[in-house]
């Protein structure tokens, strides 16, 4: 999280799409995210607004090191 929004490396639940995913990058304010695991296609989000945090990045990156 970044300035307590979500930010790039955060897993994050899409209300909108409905699913989780992990934030790729920031274009203009729109939110680029990708499935959590598998690949598959990425999707957009046109803001903050509906998107949740479910682990933040520094959490994450913690369990892949583990």
């Amino acid at each position: 999280m970044r300035d307590g929004k979500p930010w790039i490396g955060d897993q994050v639940y899409d209300h909108e799409a409905q699913k989780n995913g992990i934030i790729t990058d920031v274009q203009g304010g729109t939110y680029v995210l990708r499935p959590l695991a598998g690949g598959g296609v990425e999707w957009t989000a046109p803001s903050d607004e509906k998107l949740s945090v479910s682990v933040p990045r520094p959490e994450r990156i913690g369990w892949l090191r583990a």
